[in-house]
């Protein structure tokens, strides 16, 4: 496997037919497609909806065999929180995604959490619960608040070798300032873009409408090469996914990095 794998979160957009789906291509067959040039996907829709362990196989059969998936958790285990069903939340989110766990296609498992989930003693109990629940699975973490940009924090996540996701995002207060950090085998870097005007008034549509330049890639290049240094495989997942962006930022990164970047063979 190569180290540094570049994708987007998400592939199946409509708006994508024409920017890099042909067209007249069927939305069935944008798995087999997007990954005949990209190495990694973030799967969102299982966050809308509890992942089906039919249509998992299927997607584990329709890609390569080093392609590798991040799948998000329903949202039952990180934003519509009920602390006395979240155990079996947790294991029928678990039986939803077993084919492609079975199939060595599993790169992680993205805990995102929203701005309000505060850096306070109930939700930090709650974490540790759910990554406790969790814990055969490859697990990476997103906060959206700073309240968790802490040492204290990285160095929880490192003891129990959970991946913390490194976010580039607006410049706004309260949201997280962009970092290299590696707290497992797993280094991730999500680009949500730098749409200040949408982040809080928009939808999940406008809020990440935005093209990176080249410039602002390049801020990424050393730091990403930091991270290959300790760890295994680096993810990184390109979410400003309105009009195709994310694909254009995607080959580009792949561009600066060069050698370095990834290989779907």
């Amino acid at each position: 496997m190569e180290k540094i794998l570049i994708g987007t979160s998400g592939y199946s957009y409509d708006d994508w037919v024409g920017p890099f789906y042909p067209c007249g291509t069927k939305q069935a067959d944008f798995l087999e497609y997007y990954a005949r040039e990209f190495p990694v996907t973030e799967l969102n829709f299982t966050y809308y909806r509890m992942p089906d362990a039919y249509l998992t196989k299927r997607m584990a059969l329709l890609t390569p065999g080093n392609f590798l998936f991040s799948i998000k958790a329903h949202k039952t285990l990180t934003h519509e929180i009920r602390p006395e069903a979240f155990k079996a939340e947790a294991a029928a989110f678990v039986s939803g995604i077993e084919p492609i766990m079975d199939a060595g296609k599993l790169g992680a498992v993205l805990l995102q959490f929203p701005f309000g989930f505060h850096y306070t003693k109930e939700n930090r109990r709650y974490l540790d619960s759910l990554c406790c629940t969790l814990h055969e699975l490859p697990l990476a973490v997103e906060f959206r608040n700073s309240q968790w940009q802490r040492e204290s924090v990285s160095w929880g996540l490192k003891e129990r070798g959970i991946a913390l996701v490194n976010v580039d995002e607006p410049d706004l207060a309260g949201l997280l300032s962009a970092q290299d950090m590696v707290t497992s085998q797993i280094g991730y870097v999500r680009f949500h873009g730098r749409n200040c005007g949408n982040w809080w008034k928009g939808d999940n549509v406008t809020r990440y409408d935005y093209l990176y330049n080249d410039e602002e890639l390049q801020q990424w290049v050393p730091r990403i090469m930091k991270m290959t240094e300790n760890a295994q495989v680096i993810l990184i997942v390109f979410n400003n996914h309105s009009k195709g962006q994310a694909i254009q930022n995607a080959r580009r990164l792949k561009e600066m990095l060069g050698d370095r970047g990834e290989k779907n063979i």
